[in-house]
């Protein structure tokens, strides 16, 4: 078996990991991976090839910005890439994120209509089928739809434009091009964006759930000095992640719920936050505990094990894994139910709370708390960690195989 995998980064993030973890199980089996990046360093032990340059992709954003066409640049490179996957001759064609500024996705899917081969396509949030945005569910925003995307409210977000909205134009290119592909796969990371998909452009094609799976070695209940090193004492301990921090993931939120913690339990709580920040947002009360960003998987999980709870305030996102990532270190989570973000919690392992009802993450957070200082305590946690067993990255990247091979 031939695969060819194409990704905006390969070997980082959640997505180039998934990227290089397939082609590990193809490999394994016999198989060969062609890994198709759109920046970022090559990858040793894989078939690695550049897609354009970055002055290409350099350009491509800054056309982006001005006139909202994203996706329609990187001519040039988008046929270089179709010159490379011939040569390769794949039995199967992986896409995973064709946005980020080094695909024409007009030539691309013009080729894949004819070139007589299966596609998998993993969505892992809502481009391909919205006229600007990743992320719908935050702006509230129903016109994909009905395919009518226009004055989109997210235009100046990822992938931004400052001056012109197209949205109703990208529309109509992504519907003209996305849609009658002959044997083409889709899968989403949750049930959420699944169902998603039921109602947009995108319907025509069967859809799988592969969750995004995580290292369970790495993340696992380890001892941790962050208490006693941060003077937490056995006041009861919250946990926010976010790279970076912004609105969209709870980020004023945070600020909130510190406030009103102090006003109905002073001294009880503590809040700690990790990752960047804008300097635009508002200040934070001194009191929450502020890191920046994390890179080291070991320093992660010491404060995963840490907390009495991971609290994920985000108004829209696909799976996060770091819900994942804290019940694996025994952590429960609490989070909004926002997007694909509740689907990893069970009653068991935490509570998921309608977006903005900080009264209720309160409630939660207190009813948690009891239970974890009492006799359920331990059985709660190593529910956590069960529960994070079902989403080991080495069976997710077994069933992308399992779909190859089907295929």
């Amino acid at each position: 078996m031939r695969v060819a995998i194409i990704n905006t980064v390969i070997g980082t993030g959640s997505v180039g990991r998934i990227a290089c973890g397939t082609a590990d199980e193809i490999m394994k089996n016999g198989g060969e991976a062609l890994l198709c990046r759109g920046r970022g360093e090559e990858i040793n032990g894989y078939v690695n090839y550049r897609v354009g340059s970055d002055p290409d992709m350099f350009f491509h954003g800054i056309m982006t910005r001005i006139t909202d066409k994203h996706g329609l640049y990187s001519k040039n490179a988008t046929h270089h890439l179709i010159k490379k996957l011939e040569e390769f001759n794949p039995d199967i064609i992986q896409l995973h994120n064709i946005h980020g500024y080094y695909v024409n996705y007009p030539i691309l899917f013009d080729w894949l209509k004819d070139c007589g081969r299966p596609v998998v396509w993993t969505l892992h949030d809502c481009w391909s089928f919205t006229g600007h945005c990743v992320h719908y569910e935050y702006c509230g925003c129903d016109k994909w739809e009905v395919g009518d995307c226009s004055y989109c409210p997210e235009k100046s977000e990822y992938p931004a434009s400052y001056i012109k909205d197209a949205s109703k134009s990208n529309m109509t290119l992504k519907k003209q091009h996305f849609t009658g592909i002959p044997d083409m796969h889709l899968v989403t990371p949750s049930e959420w964006l699944k169902e998603a998909v039921s109602r947009s452009i995108m319907k025509e094609y069967p859809v799988q759930v592969i969750n995004t799976g995580i290292d369970i070695g790495a993340f696992r209940p380890v001892s941790s000095e962050i208490r006693n090193k941060h003077g937490i004492g056995d006041r009861s301990l919250l946990l926010g992640i976010a790279n970076p921090w912004r609105e969209r993931k709870g980020y004023n939120d945070f600020a909130e719920l510190y406030n009103m913690l102090e006003k109905q339990y002073p001294g009880k709580y503590a809040i700690a936050m990790i990752g960047p920040q804008n300097p635009r947002q508002i200040e934070l009360p001194e009191e929450i505990i502020r890191i920046g960003h994390i890179s080291s998987v070991g320093e992660l999980a010491e404060w995963y094990s840490a907390p009495d709870i991971y609290v994920n305030l985000t108004y829209g996102d696909t799976f996060p894994t770091t819900n994942i990532e804290a019940l694996a270190c025994g952590t429960p989570v609490i989070t909004y139910n926002a997007g694909g973000s509740g689907e990893a919690v069970t009653e068991e392992t935490g509570a998921v709370i309608p977006k903005s009802d900080l009264g209720e993450v309160i409630a939660a957070s207190e009813r948690i708390i009891a239970k974890l200082r009492g006799k359920d305590g331990e059985r709660i946690k190593s529910s956590c960690v069960e529960q994070a067993l079902r989403y080991n990255k080495q069976d997710k990247y077994r069933e992308y195989y399992e779909l190859y091979q089907k295929i």
